[in-house]
């Protein structure tokens, strides 16, 4: 029987081309398969072939599990306790083998060995032409419609080689029929189930318009030209932003192109996406005045507290500035990485004093000054209590008509009405926090020293990040988070 074996070995990696060892992997795997079907409980089994002798053992096997009571898959697992008594120091995950009569390597056997052998062909051939695709994954290729759907489109990438792509990731209004010629995007490859590894194509990414740039424009191939940022909106309009590592070159000019022919192709690529090429600068503002183009900027103020950028135009601008449907300032605050408002002069001047006005009030309520006095230090720039209390003095004295004496009991009001401030948000905090189930004044306290200053706050904290104060475990802290988020989360949806 053992020369039988080495024979079909022999036999098969001849007429397959394919390793020996992969043909025994696959004889060992028939055997497997076929030794289980001689039990009418599921089983694990290991079947070892001699490679020289070609003579085979067969092994049935348990998996050491950490369980004191009935075994969830008692025919393939066994306890630990059970496990340790024939086999000192096993430990759990660890595997239990018994040799077990073999079967005979029939017929059957042979016809099972054959199909598990064509799907593993099946599935080495599909991974390899994988892997010769994934050195070209995030670079545009050419591929032919090979079939499609109503959600999914098949394309032949050639050499066997197919990619998916999905209706969501191809531009609006494009349609193609089988044997047309189209650019993509190799985007990924995703493993799904009982299919294989896929590769996944895109025409709506921003790295496709990158991409096209990149082959279109000398220049950023050869790394001269950097992009820095691209915004899409598929087969309407797109904003790139671009800068060169050589003052010699302008960026702006070598994507656009002589009469525009660059930018030209990219856009005709794109089914006539209307293309703005930005300059990118160092400086943030001009950077925004660069982006908003075509619009004119006239004002601009960053707030880098939440991330935000105020830029106000002329009324005639406006409508530009927004741009249809809020495209044009969409598209800025996606390349920017900022949240965009557009406003007209006069509303941003409205807006400004508004908050100078919130200012000037917080600062006569608090720090026992007049609105003049208000007004002095909202024009010097401060804008909060803390602000007040705790910067150089120096930076008081600036202030015309400002002395030291003053200066000092400034801060010194400053300072009390600051901790005044938080000693009053903390006890509101302490007695939000009380109400909730499973929390008492001392861990509530200790709740607001660790920064959570309500129910909100507490609901948003994962478990890890409270076992750290002290007398919290991760069972107790998993129970006030959930505590949290049944009041703040879950209450209506409950009732």
């Amino acid at each position: 029987m053992g020369k039988e074996i080495i024979a079909i070995a022999e036999a098969l990696s001849n007429e397959r081309a394919i390793p020996r060892e992969k043909i025994f992997e696959a004889l060992e795997t028939a055997l497997a398969t076929a030794t289980k079907k001689k039990y009418q409980v599921e089983i694990l089994v290991r079947v070892k072939i001699d490679r020289k002798e070609g003579s085979y053992d067969t092994f049935r096997r348990w998996e050491v599990v950490d369980n004191e009571g009935p075994l969830d898959k008692p025919s393939q697992q066994i306890s630990l306790a059970a496990a340790l008594v024939d086999h000192p120091g096993i430990q759990v995950g660890d595997i239990v083998e018994e040799q077990i009569e073999s079967v005979k390597f029939d017929r059957i056997t042979i016809q099972t060995a054959k199909q598990v052998l064509s799907q593993k062909v099946k599935d080495a051939e599909r991974e390899q032409v994988v892997s010769e695709q994934r050195e070209h994954i995030g670079h545009v290729v050419n591929a032919t419609v090979k079939k499609q759907s109503h959600d999914i489109m098949v394309l032949d990438l050639g050499n066997n080689a197919e990619a998916v792509l999905k209706r969501d990731q191809i531009i609006p209004h494009e349609t193609y029929g089988r044997g047309d010629r189209v650019k993509v995007l190799l985007e990924n490859i995703v493993t799904e189930n009982n299919r294989g590894p896929q590769i996944i194509c895109s025409r709506t990414s921003p790295n496709f318009l990158k991409e096209l740039f990149r082959i279109e424009v000398p220049e950023i191939g050869e790394d001269v030209i950097e992009i820095m940022g691209v915004a899409r909106d598929p087969g309407s309009r797109a904003k790139i932003s671009v800068r060169s590592k050589d003052r010699r070159i302008d960026p702006r000019g070598a994507c656009i192109g002589m009469r525009g022919a660059r930018v030209m192709a990219v856009s005709n690529e794109l089914s006539g996406e209307k293309i703005d090429v930005v300059l990118y600068d160092e400086n943030l503002a001009q950077y925004v005045t660069n982006a908003m183009e075509p619009a004119e900027v006239s004002r601009i103020i960053i707030n880098e507290e939440d991330h935000s950028i105020l830029i106000a135009v002329a009324p005639e601008n406006l409508a530009l500035a927004i741009g249809k449907n809020g495209q044009n300032v969409r598209l800025a605050s996606q390349l920017l990485g900022w949240e965009l408002k557009v406003m007209t002069e006069e509303e941003l001047e409205s807006d400004i004093q508004k908050e100078v006005g919130k200012v000037i009030k917080n600062f006569t309520e608090n720090l026992n000054v007049d609105d003049e006095f208000a007004t002095a230090l909202s024009d010097a720039g401060f804008t909060t209590l803390e602000e007040v209390a705790y910067v150089e003095p120096s930076e008081l004295l600036e202030i015309e008509g400002m002395d030291e004496e003053t200066a000092e009991q400034l801060q010194s009001v400053a300072r009390e009405a600051v901790e005044k401030i938080e000693n009053a948000q903390n006890a509101q905090a302490i007695k939000e926090l009380v109400a909730l189930e499973g929390i008492d004044e001392s861990l509530a306290l200790k709740l607001v020293d660790h920064g959570i200053k309500s129910g909100e706050d507490l609901a948003e904290q994962a478990t890890d990040d409270l076992t750290s104060i002290e007398g919290l475990d991760e069972k107790k802290a998993g129970e006030i988070i959930m505590a949290a988020r049944n009041e703040y989360w879950f209450k209506d949806s409950n009732n």
